[in-house]
C-alpha cells in the first residue's frame, strides 16, 4: 500500500508504539513477546509459550503501520523465521475464545447442558487464503464487507489500533493459552501441535 497521508505523521505515530514496547521490553520479554524488527511502516514480534516447558515459539506477528492513524495497521499471524504470513491450513493457533453460553451471558432454560463453542479470532473462508484477525482496530476487519458498519472512526480515538493492546489480545487468545505440547508416537516422538485451553471471557 502506498504512503499517503504525510509520513512524519504516521512515521511519529509508529515510532511512539516502538518506543512504548521498549520502554517495557523486560516485562513484555517475560511474556514471551520479542520485538526482532521494526523498520518503518512494520514491525514483527515473535510470541513464545513462556508457561511450558520448554517454552515454545508459537507465531510471529507482522504490523504494518502504513498511513496509520488515518486508517489502522495490518495485522498478520506469520511465521516467526521466514516473516511469511500463514495460510489458514497452516496456523499454529486459531486465537479461539470461549463463548459458551455462560461465559456469553446467554440465558438458557434450567437443566439445559452448557454446550462448549469456541470461535477463533482468525477467519478465513478457504483454507488456501491467508486469514485476517477479526478485531475492530485491525485494518482487514475494518475492510471487510461484513464489518461496513463498524467504521474505523468509531475506534479511532479509544486507541483500538495501538500495539500493545493488539499484542494483549494475540497473546491471551495464542500463547498464552497453551497447556502443552501435542505428539504422534511413531519410530520417533515429534511435536504436531500444542494443546490449547481457550480464555473464557470476562464477565
Amino acid at each position: 500500500m502506498a504512503q499517503y497521508v504525510d509520513a512524519r505523521v504516521s512515521r511519529r505515530k509508529f515510532g511512539r508504539e516502538i518506543r512504548e514496547f521498549r520502554a517495557r521490553a523486560v516485562d513484555y520479554r517475560a511474556r514471551g513477546w520479542f520485538l526482532v524488527d521494526a523498520s518503518f511502516p512494520k514491525c514483527v514480534i515473535v510470541m513464545a509459550a513462556a508457561q511450558i516447558t520448554p517454552p515454545a515459539i508459537v507465531t510471529g506477528v507482522a504490523f504494518d503501520y502504513t498511513n496509520y492513524d488515518a486508517i489502522p495497521p495490518s495485522v498478520q499471524l506469520v511465521n516467526p523465521f521466514t516473516f511469511e504470513p500463514y495460510l489458514a491450513k497452516d496456523l499454529p493457533i486459531r486465537l479461539d475464545r470461549d463463548m459458551t453460553p455462560e461465559n456469553a451471558a446467554i440465558q438458557l432454560p434450567p437443566g439445559m447442558p452448557q454446550p462448549k463453542f469456541l470461535q477463533p479470532y482468525m477467519q478465513w473462508q478457504s483454507p488456501d487464503e491467508i486469514p485476517f484477525l477479526c478485531i475492530a482496530g485491525v485494518r482487514e476487519y475494518h475492510e471487510h464487507p461484513a464489518h461496513s458498519g463498524d467504521a474505523w472512526e468509531l475506534h479511532r480515538a479509544s486507541g483500538a489500533g495501538r500495539l500493545i493492546r493488539l499484542l494483549t489480545i494475540i497473546s491471551r487468545y495464542g500463547p498464552e493459552a497453551v497447556s502443552q505440547y501435542q505428539s504422534q508416537v511413531q519410530l520417533l516422538a515429534r511435536v504436531v501441535g500444542f494443546q490449547v485451553e481457550a480464555p473464557r471471557e470476562a464477565q
